[in-house]
């Protein structure tokens, strides 16, 4: 026994009963280390065992508890039942069938023997059955009684059970009454302005809640002790993102006090006029990287609405003052238009271009390399490739990371680390097309000033977005056979690459062969992510020149292309594709003066759920909104990529059914920072595993 008070948050899962050496192994995988962890892993969902229920009242489709004495018990020869057993009380029969069962677990259902069984009621074979029912043997004379509370059903892991969990769960809220430690981490009055229940009001709650609870106001997180955990879940973030800016913000930085006479030769030579919008964030971004403090900005901007020449013209700031400017992109093709683009723009004002990416080889690199190490080479366009171990700057002094959210932010530290080791941090302007709703802004990017291009270029002609059913394949084809002989070029994007009949998509090899065929008129082109980096260059180098009229491609051409010609664009399954990733492959047309259109096409029957996500983008072409409906129809998670690492693990928090809350966790924050500082580091820990030393991305 241990001498109460003592802090679980130091205290190994190890003490709890039932918890040895394997069994630690196994929670472990879940994240699980201390007591603390243990009442924080929270139940997901939960059932009903607190009503056993006379046979004769089951509903077939409900989940039960029932009771009764097997009146015989079965091995069948024929199926996969290994065996059945027929239960009965004074009011009817139900039939059990077991799939699998240990030679322990077979030797105890006997006949006689009396047991409670808990499972899905169906209709079977032989009337109302239950399919391999959580059970306990009852011995003769001992009554067991029905449980008390609801019962909570824990994410799981192989090696651990439903049951072994909420015995360990049921250790620790035993050990957290008895005087155990659980820090309480908002203040009294907050807690009393908010009307929010203590900490240990809320855990036991939630993990333990009446049986007269509403089960889906449980899973739904409505709840007041819900909205405690969620809210204390929202500071955690919220502080450790302000820290990291105030930790940022004391670092020193290169101030880039250029004329500007760079720019102002590049905005000569351009063929277009910045917009009000893109003129707007520029001085944001000037100002920023004039001052001794390093930039951290994040720049949104519409696909087609000019981020490039904003990098660019933001890049020409550092290189005149003597530095050196990172480009990364998180694709080969990207690396290699942003370097073509930026070499026509920067080339002829005297300043050095080269690329670094997996497409670089041997004596090429090694001459790259130097040229950074040296300082020759003033801007470097690259992939991941940029922050290898090798690769040294001279006088890094801003990196810009485009379509940031594909990078991790321990990808995003390594590249900012090749600044750290001299004297000064870099700046770091991160630029996105997928434009982030307010919700998410304010929750993921409190460490970030944001500036937004809600402007696109004069002269754009607006998309028509057409969604048909694969039915009228024919007509889209003759479609495409008519623009590209007028002299125009279109994409067919397909989401997989090999043939999968599980998914019934059309595999882009498949198609490639088959339009090739039906086309025999049109030069037809392949580009997938499982090609040579050297082969895809040269499909996308054809294509950006006029040589292949349709271009067959996977999403690997979802950002960053840009072939002003392309007019049509078709993309094969697209109910399967987010609204993001759907608007983001659309802005790969109608970059130019003529009429463009993208073809959903569309596998029937269409869901209601899918009806509607393919209607907006019919409706409108404004990425923010499209955002902000991708943000309500399917989640943060869409919106931002599944390569947010870091960024999305909430334990409690859903974004959406929680954005209520932020404004009152943006003035709690304030609050802490200012009145309660010594809690900041605390709250940290308790809900950010791993992201303290990610505090200076």
């Amino acid at each position: 026994m241990y001498k109460f008070p003592v802090d679980l948050s130091q205290l190994s899962c190890h003490t709890l009963p039932g918890v040895g050496k394997q069994t630690a192994q196994y929670l472990s995988r879940l994240g699980i280390y201390s007591v603390q962890d243990v009442l924080f892993h929270l139940p997901f969902r939960y059932q009903d065992r607190t009503r056993l229920i006379p046979l004769c009242q089951l509903i077939p489709g409900e989940y039960a508890v029932v009771e009764g004495v097997l009146a015989a018990v079965s091995m069948p020869k024929r199926g996969k039942t290994k065996l059945l057993c027929e239960l009965c009380d004074d009011s009817g029969r139900i039939f059990i069938r077991f799939f699998y069962l240990s030679p322990f677990q077979r030797k105890l259902l006997r006949e006689g023997m009396r047991i409670r069984c808990f499972s899905e009621v169906r209709y079977g074979y032989h009337g109302l059955e239950m399919f391999h029912p959580d059970f306990q043997i009852i011995k003769p004379g001992k009554e067991i009684p029905v449980d008390e509370s609801l019962t909570p059903i824990y994410h799981a892991t192989e090696g651990i059970s439903q049951h072994v969990l909420r015995k360990i769960s049921g250790h620790a809220l035993a050990m957290l009454h008895q005087g155990g430690i659980l820090p309480e981490l908002l203040p009294p009055t907050l807690l009393q302005t908010l009307s929010f229940p203590t900490l240990q009001e809320a855990l036991q709650f939630i993990h333990r809640p009446a049986r007269n609870i509403a089960i889906e106001q449980l899973i739904t997180g409505q709840t007041v002790f819900h909205k405690r955990l969620v809210f204390e879940e929202l500071l955690a973030h919220r502080l450790a993102l302000l820290q990291a800016k105030q930790t940022v913000q004391q670092q020193s930085a290169i101030p880039l006090l250029s004329q500007g006479n760079l720019a102002a030769a590049l905005l000569k030579q351009l063929p277009f006029v910045l917009t009000s919008a893109q003129q707007r964030v520029l001085a944001e971004i000037k100002n920023d990287l004039s001052l001794s403090s390093p930039m951290l900005r994040l720049l949104q901007g519409d696909v087609g609405s000019g981020k490039t020449v904003i990098a660019a013209l933001a890049a020409l700031q550092a290189v005149e003052q003597g530095c050196q400017v990172a480009v990364m992109v998180p694709t080969e093709i990207l690396s290699e238009q942003h370097y073509r683009v930026f070499q026509h723009w920067l080339q002829p004002l005297g300043v050095n271009v080269v690329i670094l990416s997996g497409n670089v080889k041997t004596t090429a690199r090694r001459a790259v390399l130097q040229e950074m190490a040296s300082g020759e080479a003033q801007v470097v366009v690259g992939t991941h490739a940029l922050f290898q171990q090798e690769v040294e700057f001279c006088r890094l002094a801003l990196v810009i990371i485009d379509e940031q959210h594909r990078f991790g932010v321990h990808q995003r530290a390594l590249l900012r680390d090749k600044g750290a080791s001299q004297l000064d941090c870099p700046h770091q302007l991160l630029m996105t097309a997928t434009p982030i709703p307010r919700t998410l802004a304010m929750s993921l990017y409190a460490d970030l000033d944001c500036s937004a291009i809600d402007e696109l270029p004069a002269g754009r002609i607006p998309i028509t977005t057409l969604v048909i059913p694969q039915s009228r394949r024919d007509e889209v084809i003759s479609r495409i056979r008519e623009a590209c002989l007028a002299g125009r070029q279109a994409y067919w994007v397909c989401t997989l690459i090999d043939e999968s009949e599980a998914l019934q998509l059309q595999a882009a090899e498949k198609l490639f062969a088959a339009l090739q065929r039906i086309l025999p008129e049109l030069t037809v082109g392949l580009v997938h992510g499982r090609m040579k980096a050297k082969d895809k260059e040269a499909v996308m180098h054809a294509f950006q020149h006029g040589k292949i009229h349709l271009l067959i491609a996977t999403t690997v051409i979802e950002v960053g292309v840009d072939v002003s010609n392309a007019s049509l664009m078709v993309i094969e399954n697209a109910e399967r594709l987010g609204l993001s990733q759907l608007h983001q492959l659309r802005g790969r047309v109608g970059r130019g003066n003529v009429e463009s259109y993208c073809v959903l096409l569309y596998q029937h029957p269409l869901s209601a759920f899918a009806q509607e996500r393919l209607g907006v983008l019919r409706e409108t072409t404004d990425g923010f909104k499209i955002a902000e409906r991708d943000l309500e129809l399917r989640g943060p998670g869409e919106i931002l990529g599944t390569r947010q690492t870091g960024e999305l693990a909430f334990r409690v928090t859903n974004l959406l059914r929680d954005k209520d809350m932020l404004p009152a966790v943006q003035q709690a924050a304030n609050v802490i920072i200012r009145d309660h500082p010594e809690l900041i580091l605390p709250l940290m820990l308790r809900w950010l595993r791993g992201v303290l030393q990610y505090g200076q991305v």
